[in-house]
C-alpha cells in the first residue's frame, strides 16, 4: 500500500490499475489499492462464487455495512461486502447530509445517545474525514416562528450542546460555540431570513457532510485498500449464520456464498432478511430549492414546526449552490421502495413551515426537485421477545446476535455509523479496533486541506485526491468542462468515478457520484455525458 505518513494521517494511494497514468504514458498501469472498478468487481465476484470463504460477509453497502467492512478488515479479518444496488443507493444516499451532535436526544433526556453523537461527530470531522465534512452555522431567528421564551429554551439547548462538544474533545476551531448575532449579520448569512427587529438570531454550528454518498464511497474504498472485496449490484436472499444466497444483479447469475459469519446491515430492508428484527420505518422528505430564491445563503435556517415545540425543519445550503429543505417525519407503511418521490402534501408542509421564518414565502417554482429517505427506526423488543408497539424515536441502534442466525445491525444514524460498526465487529473478534483514528482515502488535516493547491470544489469532494483529477484535466482538457453548464460538477469526476469509485451505470454517475439527477432538467443534460464514460 502506498502511504504518505503524517502522524496518524495516511494519504492512501488507495487495488486496481492507475488508469490515469496509464492513459497518459502508455505504460503498464500500477496498482492503486483503493480503486474500485468493473474489472475488480468481476475478479472479486468470481473469487467469492468459486468457493472463497471470507471471515465476514456483509450484506448492505451503506454507511453501516461499509463501516463494518472497514472495521473488520482493519482488525485483520477477511471481508466481502455486497449490496443489491450501488454503494450508498439506499437510505444512506438520501439523508439530510448532517453530522450532528445529538441536540434532539439531549432535549428528550437521552444523554448517552447525545454524548455518543457528539463524540462521533468529532471523530468524523477531525480524524477520519475532515475532507468530506464542514462546519455549518444554523440561524434561529429570535421571536420569529416561535415565542421568545421558546427561542430562549433553544438557546439553552445550544449551550448544553456546546458543553457536550467541549467534553467530547472537539476543538472550537472545528465547531465554534453558539452566539447571538444582529439582524444585519443574520441577513448577511441568509439574505431572506426574517428577524424581529433588533432581536437578531442565535447561531449554532453543527457538522455537515459535503455529500453522504461520497462518504460511503470513501469508506468502501478505504476498506478495499486493506483488502476487502466490495461488490455492488449483488443481491442477497435466504441469509443464514454462515451462508447467503447471492445474485449478480448485472447478469442474473445466482450462487451460494459461505463465510465465517454473515452480518446483515441492510438498513430499512433488514427485516426482509432477518425476521428477528422489527422495524417501524419513517419517511424523511426533502425539497431541492434554487439557491438564488434564498439569496444564496451560507448558513442553514432553523424553522420550528407549529404545535411541536421540539420539532424543526431546516434550510440547508449545499456546496453546489442548491438548498435542501427538510425534513418530514411520518410513519411509512407497506413495502419500502428503493427510491420514492415527495408527495404534494409533503411539499406543501415543508414550504409552509419554511415560510414562517422567511421574508417572503417560497414559491412552488423555486422547487427544483426532491428526495425521500426512509429511517430504519427500531421497534423495541422486550426481554421475553415480545415486540413493542412504538418505535424508538431516539434512533438507538440494535445489534441482534443470538448465535443461531446472522448478526444484524440496524437503526442508528449517519453520525454514529462508526460506533455501530465497531460494536458489531466486537462480536466477531477480540482484536482492538482501529477506525477511531483511521483516516479515509483522501483525508488530510484541515489546515493542509485549506492550503492544498487545487480547485476548492475538488478538494472539498476528494480531499488530497483532487490532485489526481487536476492531473486528468491537464492531460485531457475536455475533462475540465462542466457536465451541466452553470453547475460545478466536472466531466473528470465521471472518469474518476468509473476508474476508482466503482461506478458501473449512468445512474451511479448522475444520481450518486454527483447529485445532478435530483433536478430533472439537469438529468436530461447529464445522462448522455455519463453514458460516454460507462464501461
Amino acid at each position: 500500500m502506498c502511504v504518505e505518513d503524517a502522524g496518524m494521517w495516511s494519504l492512501l494511494c488507495l487495488g486496481m490499475p492507475d488508469t490515469v497514468t496509464a492513459r497518459r504514458t502508455g505504460e503498464v498501469p500500477r496498482p492503486v489499492p483503493s480503486a474500485l472498478s468493473a474489472a475488480r468487481r468481476r475478479a472479486d465476484l468470481d473469487r467469492l462464487g468459486n468457493g472463497w470463504r471470507p471471515d465476514v460477509l456483509v450484506i448492505g453497502a451503506g454507511f453501516t455495512g461499509c463501516g463494518v467492512a472497514l472495521d473488520a478488515v482493519t482488525r485483520g479479518l477477511s471481508v466481502a461486502v455486497v449490496d443489491v444496488g450501488d454503494l450508498g443507493s439506499g437510505t444512506s444516499g438520501w439523508s439530510s447530509k448532517l453530522v450532528h451532535g445529538g441536540l434532539r436526544y439531549l432535549a428528550s433526556g437521552d444523554v448517552r445517545l447525545a454524548w455518543e453523537s457528539a463524540v462521533e461527530r468529532g471523530v468524523l470531522m477531525e480524524r477520519t474525514a475532515p475532507h468530506l465534512t464542514r462546519a455549518l452555522p444554523f440561524l434561529t431567528p429570535i421571536g420569529v416562528g416561535a415565542s421568545v421564551a421558546m427561542t430562549a429554551l433553544v438557546g439553552l439547548g445550544y449551550l448544553a450542546g456546546d458543553v457536550l462538544r467541549l467534553t467530547a474533545g472537539t476543538a472550537g476551531r472545528t465547531l465554534p460555540s453558539p452566539r447571538w448575532v444582529s439582524s444585519r449579520v443574520a441577513r448577511r448569512l441568509a439574505p431572506t431570513v426574517r428577524t424581529a427587529g433588533a432581536a437578531g438570531a442565535l447561531v449554532n454550528t453543527d457538522g455537515q457532510v459535503v455529500d453522504d454518498v461520497r462518504l460511503v464511497v470513501a469508506l468502501a474504498r478505504t476498506a478495499a485498500a486493506f483488502g476487502a472485496r466490495v461488490l455492488p449490484y449483488v443481491g442477497a436472499a435466504a441469509v443464514e449464520r454462515t451462508r447467503a444466497e447471492l445474485r449478480d444483479e448485472m447478469t442474473g447469475e445466482t450462487f451460494t456464498a459461505t463465510a465465517g459469519r454473515v452480518v446483515v446491515a441492510a438498513g430499512v430492508w433488514s427485516d426482509t432478511l432477518d425476521d428477528r428484527v422489527a422495524l417501524r420505518p419513517s419517511r424523511g422528505a426533502h425539497l431541492v430549492i434554487d439557491g438564488a430564491a434564498l439569496g444564496h445563503p451560507t448558513a442553514g435556517i432553523t424553522a420550528p414546526v407549529p404545535g411541536h415545540p421540539t420539532r424543526f425543519v431546516f434550510l440547508l445550503p449545499q456546496p453546489d449552490g442548491r438548498v435542501y429543505l427538510g425534513l418530514t417525519d411520518e410513519e411509512a407503511g407497506g413495502p419500502i421502495p428503493r427510491e420514492a418521490s415527495v408527495t404534494p402534501e409533503e411539499q406543501a408542509f415543508l414550504l409552509d413551515v419554511a415560510g414562517g421564518v422567511l421574508t417572503r414565502p417560497l414559491a412552488p417554482d423555486a422547487v427544483l426537485g426532491g428526495f425521500v429517505g426512509y429511517r430504519p427506526l427500531v421497534q423495541p423488543i422486550d426481554a421475553s421477545g415480545a415486540r413493542g408497539s412504538t418505535p424508538d424515536l431516539s434512533r438507538r441502534h440494535l445489534v441482534v446476535d443470538d448465535g443461531e442466525g446472522p448478526i444484524t445491525v440496524v437503526g442508528g444514524k449517519l453520525t454514529t455509523y462508526r460506533a455501530m460498526a465497531a460494536q458489531t465487529v466486537d462480536r466477531l473478534t477480540d482484536r482492538p479496533g482501529r477506525t477511531r483514528s483511521q483516516p479515509l482515502v483522501g483525508a488530510l488535516p484541515r489546515a493542509r486541506l485549506a492550503a492544498w493547491p487545487e480547485d476548492p470544489w475538488l478538494v472539498a469532494r476528494y480531499g488530497a485526491e483532487a490532485s489526481v483529477l487536476s492531473s486528468m484535466m491537464r492531460d485531457e482538457p475536455s475533462l475540465a468542462e462542466p457536465v451541466v453548464p452553470g453547475l460545478p460538477y466536472r466531466r473528470a469526476e465521471f472518469r474518476f468515478a468509473v476508474d476508482r469509485e466503482g461506478a458501473l451505470t449512468v445512474d451511479d454517475l448522475v444520481d450518486r457520484r454527483t447529485r445532478l439527477g435530483l433536478v430533472r432538467a439537469d438529468r436530461v443534460l447529464a445522462a448522455p455525458v455519463a453514458a460516454s464514460f460507462v464501461p
